[in-house]
């Protein structure tokens, strides 16, 4: 009976009349979102996690679609917060991200935190990113502390495992969201357990390999540049990485079999993460259909399959000399091509990880005389940014040159686009050993793995070989193959939609033990 009462009860709250639903609704608008989302909290009884990403579109873009994913697939409400800091985040792209529009999906952009001031050239991109992440704790602390109805969960990316601590203070689940692939995952769980004096050392002294039980062996080549200085920011990662409940990687199992049955088996490298591991990728930013422009009605002109498509992410930068000769690659290949240009930065291929300017500002300064009126016909210049999903989603390219970042990887795969790997900086060097060797998505010159400038001669043969050659044809087959299996894997039933599944389901169960205490 007093079941039904109550049922009867909370049936006329919500059949209230329709100026009190307005007047609430006016106030909800010009309250903060937070209020919106308790709302709906209240009103579903929706499970609440959060997201921590860490600076840089790089990792803000798979954390966002991880969210959106939760709460479209999952029934989730989600709360994400941006860690940022001065030019980390052009103004454009806060406002795009912004206006992301979901009564379940909120976007918190805590305070930026400065560093500059602490900052010199002897200070890599890893030890920046873990001194933004430890100064906006206090705000993500205070962030979630203000909430009515606190996260049961906080998952962060790999590079933000030090808000873990926060989690722990409000009993939180904890997961660790790793954007890049599975490789690069059992490096850095198993790297705090490898011997100092032995394995460390012979590796570096003797340039031997790394051998990661149950995973192909990284060389003395591609082996990450931190782990290589002995970075204790980075194998304390590795270390926080391991304590979490459980460790989600944007991948799938068709893309890296073996290294993710080897992080499930606790006799090879699944003993060193001492949490489940859940391929739950590929998670990529879906084309906008709407977005039209010069770049995308040129292509509409071009044959299919005819166009390479030349980027080096949001962060990678060439040197001045490279970047002539790369324009002479391009021009002398007789390919047709879109290449997106950054200003060239000597000495620092990462230069533009963290900024957006470039001591270059006019085009002709840094391309050969007559290069943009010679090519005109064949190809298309576009300064500093362009819409790189849909580009490699159009018909009408035929390949990649990429720095072979995670998230431009997985866009090229998802969209059928084999590559020319060039990597620059970070876990790239790994990434493209994944894409050419492991599964054979990719071709990867040995000149691009070289400290040198690369000529223009070596650079329009590989392009030639790459687009007209039956080489090209081979890793084209492979790619679309694995498009499918992409598609597969995310679609209900798929094994990365299975994967978050298990992971959603964990996070209800602690929700119904946290309503069970407290009521």
């Amino acid at each position: 009976m007093f079941n039904e009462f109550l049922s009867n009860c909370m049936s006329f709250f919500f059949l209230v009349p329709v100026y009190i639903m307005a007047k609430l609704e006016l106030w909800f608008s010009s309250s903060s979102f937070s209020f919106k989302i308790l709302w709906v909290i209240m009103q579903t009884g929706k499970v609440h996690v959060a997201l921590v990403a860490s600076p840089g579109m790089g990792h803000l873009i798979p954390v966002l679609e991880l969210g959106k994913r939760l709460v479209s697939h999952h029934g989730f409400s989600v709360t994400i917060f941006v860690v940022t800091m001065d030019a980390s985040l052009s103004r454009s792209q806060l406002l795009r991200v912004s206006e992301i529009k979901d009564d379940f999906l909120e976007i918190v952009l805590l305070p930026a935190v400065d560093i500059s001031a602490r900052v010199d050239k002897t200070i890599g991109i890893l030890r920046q990113m873990a001194m933004v992440v430890h100064e906006a704790l206090p705000s993500l602390r205070s962030a979630i502390l203000a909430m009515e109805v606190q996260p049961i969960a906080l998952i962060v990316d790999m590079f933000a495992t030090e808000a873990f601590v926060v989690a722990e203070e409000f009993m939180m689940l904890k997961y660790v969201f790793v954007t890049t692939n599975a490789w690069f995952l059992a490096l850095t769980v198993h790297g705090p357990n490898l011997d100092k004096e032995v394995d460390r050392d012979d590796h570096i002294n003797n340039q031997k390999p790394i051998h990661i039980p149950g995973c192909e062996p990284v060389r003395f080549v591609d082996c990450y540049e931190q782990f290589l200085r002995r970075n204790k920011v980075y194998f304390r990662m590795g270390t926080e990485i391991s304590t979490a409940n459980g460790i989600l990687v944007n991948t799938f199992y068709d893309l890296e079999p073996r290294t993710l049955a080897a992080l499930h088996d606790t006799r090879k490298v699944g003993l060193a993460p001492k949490a489940p591991v859940y391929p739950i990728g590929p998670l990529v930013r879906p084309v906008e259909l709407s977005l039209r422009g010069e770049v995308l009605n040129w292509l509409d002109m071009q044959p299919k399959e005819s166009v390479l498509y030349v980027s080096f992410g949001s962060g990678g930068t060439l040197s001045a000399k490279q970047t002539i000769e790369l324009a002479w690659g391009l021009e002398n290949s007789q390919q047709r091509f879109i290449w997106v240009v950054r200003p060239p930065v000597e000495n620092d291929s990462a230069a533009t990880v963290f900024k957006s300017n470039g001591v270059y500002n006019d085009f002709l300064d840094y391309f050969p005389e007559g290069f943009l009126n010679r090519t005109c016909k064949n190809g298309l210049v576009v300064p500093k940014w362009a819409p790189q999903t849909e580009i490699l989603s159009h018909p009408s390219i035929g390949g990649f040159l990429s720095h072979c970042g995670w998230n431009s990887s997985l866009e090229s795969i998802v969209n059928g686009v084999p590559m020319i790997v060039w990597p620059l900086y970070a876990e790239q060097k790994m990434n493209a050993t994944v894409l050419a060797e492991h599964i054979g998505v990719a071709t990867r010159s040995k000149l691009l793995a070289s400290q040198g400038v690369v000529g223009r001669g070596a650079i329009a043969a590989m392009i030639r070989k790459f687009m007209v050659d039956k080489e090209g044809e081979v890793i084209r087959a492979k790619v679309k193959m694995l498009k499918s299996c992409a598609v597969k894997a995310l679609s209900n039933g798929g094994t990365s939609y299975n994967a978050l599944a298990t992971v959603a389901e964990e996070c209800k169960i602690g929700m119904q033990r946290r309503n069970a205490k407290t009521g």
